[in-house]
């Protein structure tokens, strides 16, 4: 599928702040500018961004919301059988209750993913026994953490993907602006990342291009379309070829081994492939030839509904009164040096297709932070100690949808999960104990109308 195209309608956007309700650690009130739908001021949660037609996000969504089975490619190994059934909370797409599991070892103070055991992603579920694509009896374990792992069974919860499209079309320079503005002390580190798989709509992407990482708790992934291959890849075990000027990627090709163990040529599922398609490989795009820029179809989709569904405007039952407190509290103890209140601005036309000078509030700065204790001690391959405390700033938009917060969804509880603040963050969470009671109420009820 080609990426939806927008069609800027100034009349659609309002003037109301995205963030006009929120509190704490986001944007105050006065933001100027709202994302809209094309019927209502404001967007009612899962919508789609101004300017989308129904039909064309209809269709993401549907494929966002499939379930796939041995025969689409699902497995060997995976964590669920279709997108839609992690991102639930609020609308698809929203965040969810799914923790997935993860491992890894030091060795004299440096990361070990344990990549020859499986990697540090240990997959939650297998295709268990079933009839092979040669009619024969195909048994898959289950994952384990291996018996060598000095990092135990770490959670990574599933995060909501609203409003990622208006973060996708930010240049570098947005971030490092941010960063560069925060108080020393907690001043965060911006992620520059290889691109694995460019966004075709996007000239100053190429393969291993640098460009900052702003997705995922790790800030790992620099664009949507390389974090819905990655996720058909890890959380579903679908594997997808590609192609970019002429250039086949298969870095999302080969398909995950239980605990690094192959299995038998049949035996990882029944994925169809297809002329041109690299042996072993579920689907993909075929031949490159000629120059060929194209991205699998199932990536493509669940990249354009990611593109385009739009961020949840705060809950419009908070009292203007309240929100402007909690906004003033969180500021005060210190939420804003990292969970920027905003704005920041889209390009005037942007590449992924979003609509341009649009001013949004995530409540982020897309910055890795020392978080110390809070750190969940997951990295890549050589990663020091030091380096894998560090956590990406967690959005706040949408936030009254969760039940669970923090990165391993320890929690239910803001204040908790506040508390727990360690690193760069314990002087907020510091302040936020030494607030008074009625102060805190006022803080933790303006976060749950974001």
């Amino acid at each position: 599928m080609h990426r939806m195209k927008v069609i800027r309608n100034t009349a659609l956007m309002t003037t109301a702040a995205l963030g006009g309700a929120i509190t704490g650690c986001a944007s105050p009130p006065e933001a100027p500018a709202e994302v809209a739908t094309s019927t209502t001021e404001q967007a009612v949660i899962g919508d789609a961004l101004a300017g989308i037609t129904a039909a064309d996000f209809a269709a993401a969504k549907a494929a966002f919301n499939t379930v796939e089975g041995i025969d689409d490619g699902l497995g060997p190994i995976f964590n669920e059988k279709a997108c839609g059934n992690c991102h639930t909370q609020g609308a698809a797409g929203g965040a969810g209750v799914q923790i997935e599991r993860r491992f890894g070892k030091f060795v004299n103070g440096i990361f070990n993913s344990l990549a020859n055991e499986g990697g540090s992603l240990r997959q939650l579920f297998t295709l268990g026994t079933f009839t092979g694509a040669s009619g024969q009896t195909c048994t898959v374990p289950l994952e384990h953490e291996p018996a060598d792992a000095t990092v135990h069974n770490v959670g990574r919860l599933t995060t909501p993907l609203f409003g990622l499209g208006l973060v996708d079309s930010l240049p570098d320079s947005a971030f490092d602006a941010v960063v560069a503005n925060e108080p020393s002390t907690v001043r965060g580190t911006v992620n520059r990342v290889k691109v694995l798989l460019p966004d075709p709509h996007d000239p100053s992407q190429s393969i291993n291009s640098t460009r900052v990482g702003r997705f995922g708790w790790k800030a790992g992934v620099a664009n949507l379309v390389q974090f819905a291959a990655d996720a058909y890849l890890n959380e579903m075990g679908i594997t997808t070829q590609h192609c970019f000027k002429g250039t086949s990627i298969l870095s999302f090709a080969t398909e995950s081994k239980p605990n690094g163990i192959a299995q038998p040529v049949g035996c990882d599922d029944r994925g169809a492939g297809g002329a041109g398609i690299p042996a072993g490989t579920d689907d993909g795009v075929g031949s490159c030839a000629g120059g060929l820029t194209a991205i699998q179809d199932d990536v493509e989709l669940f990249t354009d509904f990611m593109t385009f569904l739009a961020p949840p405007a705060p809950d419009p039952t908070i009292d203007p009164a309240v929100a402007q407190a909690a906004f003033a509290i969180g500021q005060r103890i210190g939420c804003t040096g990292c969970h920027f209140p905003g704005p920041f601005t889209t390009p005037a036309a942007p590449a992924n297709g979003v609509p341009g000078n649009l001013q949004f509030f995530p409540g982020s700065d897309f910055a890795l932070h020392d978080m110390g204790s809070l750190g969940d001690l997951i990295g890549n391959d050589g990663d020091t100690v030091a380096r894998t405390r560090m956590m990406r700033t967690a959005p706040l938009w949408g936030l009254r949808f969760r039940t669970k917060f923090l990165h391993d969804g320890r929690t239910s509880d803001l204040a908790t999960a506040i508390r727990a603040h360690a690193g760069q963050g314990a002087a907020a969470a510091s302040a936020f104990n030494a607030l008074s009671s009625a102060d805190q109420a006022t803080l933790i009820t303006g976060l749950k109308a974001l």
